[in-house]
């Protein structure tokens, strides 16, 4: 091995040393990006039916929060992808400057083909990337199927048409979803509630229901 090394020009030393460095960070990206896809994200996509009726009035500070928010996640993947990407490039160029020089080709013609390499690399990554994203969104649960459904108030719903959180279940998997009450009086945290409609994307209206102990105490 000594013999071996010893037997490379510098620049063909250099360029090993460079794929070996890209490698491990390419290696620990993707890697990390696999481990996340298959533990899924916090938040969960969705998507509103054609057929729900959206409310007109919702808050305009409230959908420019999402945009925004929806704007920096976009960012945000765009530059981890070309972070990816980048690396995949500067990976395979790397090896592939250092084998077309182990193999005694010109340093032009090896940066050349290696260039090739490194440009087909980031193709490929992106690629892998963005159907990895596909298959983890292909089973997002739609919010829709959460209307009509009985759930718990999880963070406190403030006055006004304010909003808070909701324990419900949707598509069969109880998360926590942005809700607002339809009258827009308080509801406290551990509250009854009835899922009535979708406000938006992101969040539903909801109503408080009678819980079975309160219309025991009633009838009494």
């Amino acid at each position: 091995m000594i013999d071996w090394w010893n037997s490379l020009t510098t620049l063909n030393q250099v360029f090993y040393v460079v794929a070996l460095f890209f490698s491990i960070i390419f290696l620990w990206q993707f890697i990390s990006a696999l481990v996340g896809l298959a533990g899924g994200e916090a938040d969960v996509d969705v998507e509103v039916d054609a057929d729900v009726d959206l409310d007109a009035d919702v808050d305009l500070g409230s959908l420019e929060a999402h945009s925004v928010e929806e704007a920096a996640e976009s960012v945000a993947a765009f530059k981890i992808l070309s972070i990816r990407a980048i690396l995949a490039f500067c990976t395979l160029f790397s090896w592939a400057t250092s084998l077309y020089l182990n193999m005694g080709k010109p340093a032009a013609t090896a940066l050349l083909y290696a260039i090739g390499w490194g440009l087909a690399a980031a193709v490929v990554v992106t690629v892998v990337v963005h159907w990895l994203r596909g298959l983890a969104e292909t089973g997002s649960p739609r919010l829709s199927t959460c209307v009509g459904a009985r759930g718990t108030v999880y963070m406190d719903i403030p006055p006004g048409g304010a909003q808070g959180q909701v324990r419900v279940p949707v598509s069969g998997v109880i998360s926590m979803v942005r809700a607002r009450t339809a009258d827009g009086e308080a509801m406290k945290a551990g509250t009854l509630v009835r899922v009535v409609r979708l406000l938006d994307a992101t969040t539903v209206e909801v109503q408080p229901v009678e819980s079975p102990d309160q219309g025991k105490e009633q009838d009494r």
